[in-house]
């Protein structure tokens, strides 16, 4: 399975995803572990890498040189996302932009230059085998998908399996996260909430045609909708994790199940080889 990158997504916060992630990560042991979480990166809290290499995250804004601006607003016309106005003088807003550079290259003066401004960083580590790639954006950043794709960019080559800790739901930053995913793992809750969300990724998988199957998180006795959802969707269920305050209590304290004394460890390890079956 060299090579191969798992994405484990879920609808929402809170389901388990970065447990089944780290843990998949760590029972691989010579892999590499993405966490594309920008917003709340927690992956590092669990594997307490060493550090080997920070690296500052910078996206290209524009710049105009009210010397050689004539006022034309042919910049302001050209960008959809609207991070420039016309006033009394230009306005760039740096927060709304997408850094593509049209409007550098429409403008007829070429009053409009780029420059570069930091928008997050990019720590990687290692951690008992396991080679980290921990990503986080700067406060006040309207979207991290800058950020996730240098992160991305970082294992493109990587030969090793390659678990990625997505962001929750189903926006711009989890769809730049499983871009190049060759199989998706969804987290879900045994609840109408949890079914709900998990059709929300679901149909995001389908959308990218990427093959998926379901971990379903916290199951007791009780009905489970997300099951329900699985089996009238034909929906592969990967493993079934118990309710168990014993694995609460370990995550809460950022302990990696497979790598301390839990006695039912082995559900992640089957958990594993389910997936790489699956992702061949």
């Amino acid at each position: 399975m060299a090579g191969k990158k798992i994405a484990v997504l879920s609808g929402k916060g809170g389901t388990g995803k970065t447990l089944v992630a780290v843990n998949l990560a760590a029972a691989a042991k010579n892999s590499c572990y993405v966490d594309c979480d920008v917003e709340a990166p927690d992956g590092k809290l669990f594997f307490r890498p060493e550090i080997a290499e920070t690296k500052e995250v910078c996206v290209l804004v524009p710049r105009i040189d009210l010397s050689e601006c004539t006022a034309c607003k042919v910049c302001v016309e050209f960008c959809r996302f609207h991070a420039l106005a016309f006033g009394k003088k230009p306005v760039v807003f740096d927060e709304v932009c997408h850094s593509c550079g049209g409007c550098a290259l429409v403008c007829p003066q070429k009053a409009i230059k780029e420059t570069a401004r930091i928008v997050g960083m990019i720590e990687k580590g290692v951690s008992e085998g396991v080679q980290t790639f921990c990503g986080s954006m700067n406060m006040g950043e309207a979207t991290g998908v800058s950020v996730i794709r240098q992160l991305m960019d970082s294992v493109k080559n990587e030969t090793r399996l390659t678990v990625i800790d997505c962001p929750p739901g189903s926006a711009c930053s989890v769809m730049e996260s499983i871009r190049e995913a060759d199989y998706c793992v969804l987290v879900a809750e045994p609840t109408v909430f949890g079914a709900h969300n998990l059709a929300m990724v679901y149909e995001l998988a389908l959308l990218f045609k990427k093959p998926c199957g379901v971990v379903l998180n916290k199951c007791g006795d009780g009905n489970n909708p997300s099951r329900e959802f699985c089996l009238q969707n034909g929906i592969g269920i990967l493993a079934e994790i118990p309710f168990d305050s014993a694995l609460g209590k370990l995550n809460s304290e950022g302990k990696i199940a497979v790598r301390v004394d839990y006695p039912k460890k082995e559900l992640f390890f089957a958990l594993l080889a389910r997936v790489r079956e699956a992702a061949e």
